[in-house]
């Protein structure tokens, strides 16, 4: 019956609508404005009322620009616009989102995955996301179901994530001399994420993959250290 047909009443969600053939555009913007489709192998047309939604990586100002995407589609879609920043431009979402994948794929493979390892976290913030959340997300399955512990750790990660440049942002330097030391990184992260989740300590324990009582002891020896 198609997918307007199906939506009626409801909500249809185009992905990548950038991505549509010129020659299909046309079609679309007919069932948009008219409200009328006629389902392949049909020789009647439906009535449609449908509410759309479409998302795209593209520059489809710039595909009206070269001509390969309608300017009379593009004004039609292009109702409301919603910029959403790549994931690199929001470095605070990582862990969040990063953490609810873990749980996702935990109980889909049977994993008793808790949290990340200090270093894991360090990498997945400090690598630039290309693919920004659906190569989060792929990069989260993978390591949930490779990982052996409770703690997704550095190894568990692609090569890309583990490998890539940006990670000595955590330590600072290449000089063997000036780097930190591993609870220093690891003091590092955790006041970090603490920033992140506005101080939420047990949303932090839970990103962090520690007990609360573990948390709030770190914490207090931080505190401590920053007073003497």
């Amino acid at each position: 019956s198609g997918l307007f047909v199906e939506a009626t009443g409801g909500t249809l969600f185009l992905d990548e609508i950038g991505e549509i053939p010129m020659l299909v555009q046309p079609k679309l913007l007919r069932a948009l404005e008219e409200r009328r489709v006629r389902p392949v192998g049909s020789d009647k047309e439906a009535e449609v009322d449908v509410r759309l939604v479409a998302a795209t990586n593209r520059d489809l100002e710039a595909a009206v620009e070269d001509g390969s995407f309608r300017e009379d589609l593009f004004f039609r879609v292009n109702v409301i616009h919603i910029h959403v920043p790549p994931l690199r431009a929001r470095g605070g979402d990582v862990l969040l989102l990063a953490q609810s994948f873990l749980e996702r794929y935990a109980a889909r493979f049977g994993k008793e995955v808790v949290g990340l390892s200090p270093s894991a976290a360090e990498r997945l913030m400090a690598y630039n996301w290309p693919g920004n959340v659906r190569e989060l997300r792929n990069c989260i399955e993978r390591a949930v179901a490779l990982g052996r512990g409770a703690d997704i750790q550095v190894e568990d990660l692609p090569e890309r994530v583990r490998t890539h440049s940006r990670a000595q942002l955590v330590v600072g330097s290449d000089d063997p001399s000036e780097l930190a030391e591993l609870a220093e990184i690891e003091r590092r992260y955790i006041l970090h994420v603490m920033e992140v989740v506005g101080g939420n300590k047990s949303l932090a324990a839970k990103t962090l993959g520690l007990d609360r009582k573990t948390l709030y002891r770190k914490l207090e020896r931080y505190a401590r250290s920053a007073t003497s």
